[in-house]
């Protein structure tokens, strides 16, 4: 069933009115009519199943035939505190991030980024773009939350933005202890927030590992082969993905 994001203005009793760009998309690239299924979502985690009862020109009408929870959610929100990667890497992380469950994603800007953000516009025009890769993304796996990409912040910022989650990891290659590092994973899906840092390309300084475990993160590793950037924090929410699931 076709999934559309709405906010709680278009929502009036037991009707819902799309406008903008989703009209087109109804009525011209899915060529839907009046009387088909459709899944309205405000975001917040709640489903409005609905059938389609008019279609005017600049708007679609919808109306509410049941209201449910998505159940899609894991029962962690869990933050990607990633290191900017190069090229279009960043806008893959984004879109895997969102199909693994992430609840929120932070571009950090590490010391051994190659990408330097420095011009306002740039950044705003950017983010604009990773948000609008995170919508789609949550659109077409059914998520019940659009994820928030932030603005890109620095290794600093990113770790006092850490401190107001309940726990906080960060995989490190010259980490070791498997077996310990399988005991953290476990109990930081037991949480209510987390928070996971991943490094560039190049991976952290050493500097930054250090500033992180003094403010509390626990260290870990995700075994013997070094994994790219784009693979580490994908395969971490994999696996906290795969233990939360219910």
């Amino acid at each position: 069933m076709y999934r559309f994001y709405i906010s709680e203005e278009q929502i009036a009793e037991n009707e819902i009115i799309i406008r903008g760009s989703d009209v087109n998309h109804i009525r011209n690239v899915l060529r839907l009519e009046e009387g088909d299924w459709v899944t309205a979502c405000n975001g917040q985690g709640r489903d409005y199943v609905s059938r389609i009862y008019r279609l005017d020109k600049d708007r679609v009408i919808l109306r509410v035939e049941k209201v449910q929870s998505t159940g899609t959610e894991l029962q962690t929100k869990i933050t990607l505190f990633q290191g900017i990667p190069k090229k279009e890497k960043m806008e893959f992380i984004i879109q895997k991030a969102v199909e693994l469950g992430v609840y929120e994603i932070v571009p950090v800007m590490m010391k051994r980024c190659v990408v330097k953000l420095a011009d306002e516009k740039k950044i705003i025009k950017k983010q604009e773009r990773w948000q609008a890769i995170a919508q789609a993304a949550a659109k077409q796996c059914d998520r019940g939350i659009i994820p928030l990409v932030q603005k890109p912040v620095t290794m600093e910022e990113a770790i006092d933005m850490a401190k107001s989650l309940e726990y906080n990891m960060i995989p490190y290659e010259l980490q070791d202890g498997i077996d310990c590092s399988r005991e953290i994973v476990a109990h930081a899906c037991t949480k209510e927030s987390v928070g996971i840092f991943i490094g560039p390309e190049g991976g952290f300084e050493a500097e930054e590992v250090e500033q992180a475990v003094a403010c509390g993160m626990e260290p870990i590793t995700l075994g013997k082969r070094i994994l790219r950037t784009e693979t580490a924090g994908m395969a971490l929410l994999a696996i906290m993905m795969f233990q939360m699931q219910q």
